[in-house]
């Protein structure tokens, strides 16, 4: 991994992949080896956009580091606020700040703010580009269920605007996985992305139907239809809630099956799903904290 910032899932290899799992591993088995190991440190938060399981796993990360956090607030009462560009914004901070947790709806910000400073950038969700975070947490969740190879495994929802998607499916190709990916027409993966994917070798297929894959699965990754990334309301209203989970659509599924979820959620998937053994979601939001202490540590450790 470039020890500077982390901006794109695609700049991860299976060894770095391994490396931070590894680490937040450790993490999670001992965490008190862990605490004040960055005492006098400080991360900054600088959220564009609404977040709650990022930007709190983030600080209870720096926190449980021995970390600081600052946090630049809403837009509405920041500089931003007065027409500030993101590059000045970013040198700002850089002269507070030990490492910067940037989420910004246009896609790109990560990677052009990494180039006007000298700490340490961490891409938080960039539009519907990537998040890079949410990606080693997911491979986590998996690895701690199913290893990381030889799996099949369903993304399900918002293809075309889901950044978690773009993450996931290309961090997978390090991977000895089958990927299915199920959406309606309209939301399918973006060619950039399925272009990529077949680059990298990946083993991709792509329906319109979970009931053609579903017992095949051994992991399915729901997302939502995300409202906020729709130009025309009208093509929103068409395609919400076409995609639902509930015990009667898994009556095919294997008893093994992980069903796992970015979140939020809003009616993807039933909350009588919660109680199965299938459930890994909230599980997998918890895993937020031991990965993102992992990656903390590598990065303001300056290892490879």
């Amino acid at each position: 991994m470039r020890q500077d910032h982390l901006i794109t899932a695609t700049q991860l290899s299976r060894a770095d992949i391994e490396a931070v799992l590894d680490r937040a591993r450790t993490i999670d088995e001992s965490r008190s080896a862990f605490t004040q190991r960055y005492s006098g440190s400080v991360l900054a938060l600088c959220f564009f956009e609404p977040s709650t399981r990022t930007k709190m796993s983030f600080e209870t990360a720096a926190k449980r580091l021995g970390a600081d956090t600052i946090d630049m607030g809403s837009i509405e009462s920041s500089s931003v606020k007065k027409g500030e560009s993101l590059a000045d914004t970013a040198r700002v901070i850089e002269g507070y700040a030990d490492a910067i947790v940037l989420r910004h709806p246009s896609e790109g910000s990560a990677k052009m703010a990494s180039e006007f400073v000298d700490v340490p950038v961490i891409n938080a969700g960039d539009g519907a580009g990537q998040h890079p975070s949410q990606t080693l947490l997911d491979l986590y969740t998996i690895r701690e269920r199913h290893g990381l190879d030889d799996l099949t495994i369903g993304i399900m929802g918002d293809l075309k605007y889901g950044r978690t998607v773009h993450s996931l499916s290309a961090a997978l190709t390090n991977f000895d996985v089958r990927q299915h990916f199920i959406s309606p027409e309209s939301l399918r993966l973006p060619r950039s992305v399925r272009f990529d994917l077949h680059e990298a070798g990946a083993q991709v297929r792509e329906h319109t139907d979970l009931e053609a894959v579903l017992s095949e699965l051994d992991v399915l990754y729901v997302t939502r239809i995300q409202r906020e990334r729709f130009p025309d309301e009208n093509e929103y209203r068409t395609v919400a809630g076409e995609y639902r989970i509930d015990e009667e659509t898994l009556s095919t599924a294997r008893d093994d099956l992980t069903i796992m979820h970015p979140l939020p959620r809003v009616d993807e998937i039933a909350p009588t799903i919660d109680e199965t053994d299938h459930a890994r979601y909230f599980e997998q939001a918890h895993n937020g904290v031991p990965v993102r202490m992992a990656l903390l540590d590598i990065l303001l450790g300056g290892e490879d």
